[in-house]
């Protein structure tokens, strides 16, 4: 799913334009961001594509929802 990352004066946010949702990140599994995955504030999982740690914000990814049922 598409999902736009921004940085907000509270900190990162995922806005997912499909489902007309924004919600904050509120844990980063990789220190960089990218690569690992977020957790968002609605419970979701998603984990986000490799890219530089330096790469600019706001971003439009390619991520990926992640199952809570393992």
């Amino acid at each position: 799913m598409r999902v736009m990352i921004r940085r907000t004066g509270a900190g990162l946010s995922a806005y997912i334009p499909k489902k007309d949702l924004e919600e904050p990140i509120i844990k980063v599994d990789n220190e960089h961001l990218w690569g690992g995955a977020v957790t968002l504030k609605n419970g979701w999982r998603l984990e986000l594509p490799d890219l530089p740690w330096d790469t600019p914000l706001p971003i439009t990814v390619e991520a990926r929802k992640i199952s809570d049922e393992d």
